[in-house]
């Protein structure tokens, strides 16, 4: 090799030395609030290292349809959603217990968003951090892929969204988790990665170890509010599942909170998710779902006042046995007040509010409908 191309290829070394060490402290430099913004569709900070790739023509044709899908669900859904909280739910400040979550942190932002902590569960993988570069553009369709169904029908299909959280810049739920968390007004403080042990011990950094339950912690903020706290633990919660993790024991050192269940593929129903669902009964003041929850049937009335809103129609034909004449004889006899927004699997949108009688009435319910005797 001549002298001269020895030094051509000495300074082209060089040159990718320094390009690699640039692009490192760019990253580190990246905020979790500015990551997630950038895959939200929506603009960084300014003067942060994400700007310029903002300029690409393929991120904002994303920013684009991302707006005005979110813009679209937002009229006809979340507003509506936070209109029937603020009206019907005073006390939202208590852990969350959303079960049967997977990454759906919208909706148990829309129904409780003072919650001091959330509590979500899914079959899906956590992934890792997501680390923004000019790559990642090419896969951002893939998010609004994965949560198109959530946004027009309020729900994922699992089959769906399972195909398209592996492999790729952005695996796993965290993506989604963080979207949705930055468009419904959070900021997102801090991000790790987490594991629990068989007696609910957080491990950080996580382990590998047999009987270890992955998952990630993040710590939020909306505007000048408290931190608040999204765990999400990819774990079985069927008896078997749910009694070798420590999740629900984890769950234990939460307290008393609330509980959310929206199409919950009436696994409750059943006696294989019969854990999970006594520890909902124990440890909520009050549970919101649809008819996809918990069954009537497994509340105590002498424990429980129940608040049915919408109307209930029974189960679509994929659930067969579980249809509850009780459920709808509830509705009919207190003349369920109207919804105006669309959960559930689609036989006619309904909720019930399940309050603890032992529970000031004063510090639950803002706007109490009637109730059942």
């Amino acid at each position: 090799m001549s002298r001269m191309n020895r030094v051509a290829a000495f300074v082209a070394g060089a040159v990718s030395i320094v390009a690699v060490h640039c692009s490192a402290v760019a990253q580190s430099s990246v905020t979790p609030n500015d990551m997630a913004r950038f895959i939200a569709g929506l603009p960084p900070s300014e003067g942060s290292p994400l700007i310029p790739l903002t300029r690409n023509p393929n991120w904002q044709r994303y920013a684009q349809s991302f707006n005005s899908n979110w813009d679209e669900l937002e009229k006809r859904q979340l507003s509506k959603v936070r209109a029937w909280s603020e009206q019907h739910l005073k006390n939202r400040t208590d852990p969350l217990y959303y079960m049967f979550s997977g990454p759906d942190f919208l909706y148990a932002n829309g129904f409780f968003p003072q919650a001091s902590t959330y509590l979500m569960s899914g079959l899906e993988m956590v992934g890792p951090i997501p680390n923004v570069t000019e790559r990642t553009i090419a896969s951002l369709p893939r998010i609004l892929s994965s949560i198109g169904t959530s946004i027009k029908l309020s729900f994922f299909i699992t089959s769906h969204m399972s195909s398209q959280l592996h492999g790729g810049d952005l695996a796993g739920t965290l993506p989604i988790i963080l979207v949705y968390a930055v468009r419904s007004g959070k900021t997102i403080e801090d991000i790790t990665l987490i594991s629990l042990d068989k007696d609910g011990n957080v491990q950080q950094p996580p382990t590998n170890e047999k009987g270890s339950t992955s998952g990630v912690k993040i710590t939020v903020k909306a505007g000048n509010g408290p931190p608040q706290t999204i765990y999400y633990f990819r774990t079985d919660v069927a008896n078997a599942g749910v009694k070798a993790s420590g999740f629900l024991a984890f769950a234990d050192k939460l307290g008393k909170g609330h509980a959310l269940h929206k199409s919950a593929s009436y696994l409750m129903h059943g006696g294989n998710f019969s854990t999970v669902r006594e520890f909902v009964l124990a440890h909520a003041q009050s549970v919101v779902q649809d008819d996809s929850g918990i069954p009537l049937s497994a509340f105590k009335a002498d424990l429980w006042d129940f608040y049915p809103f919408g109307v209930y129609r029974g189960p679509i034909g994929l659930f067969p046995g579980t249809n509850q004449p009780k459920l709808a004889e509830l509705f009919r006899k207190l003349n369920a007040p109207k919804m105006d927004f669309r959960i559930g699997y689609g036989q006619g949108s309904s909720i019930m509010l399940a309050v603890r009688k032992d529970m000031a009435k004063s510090s639950l319910l803002v706007e109490p409908p009637a109730k059942a005797e």
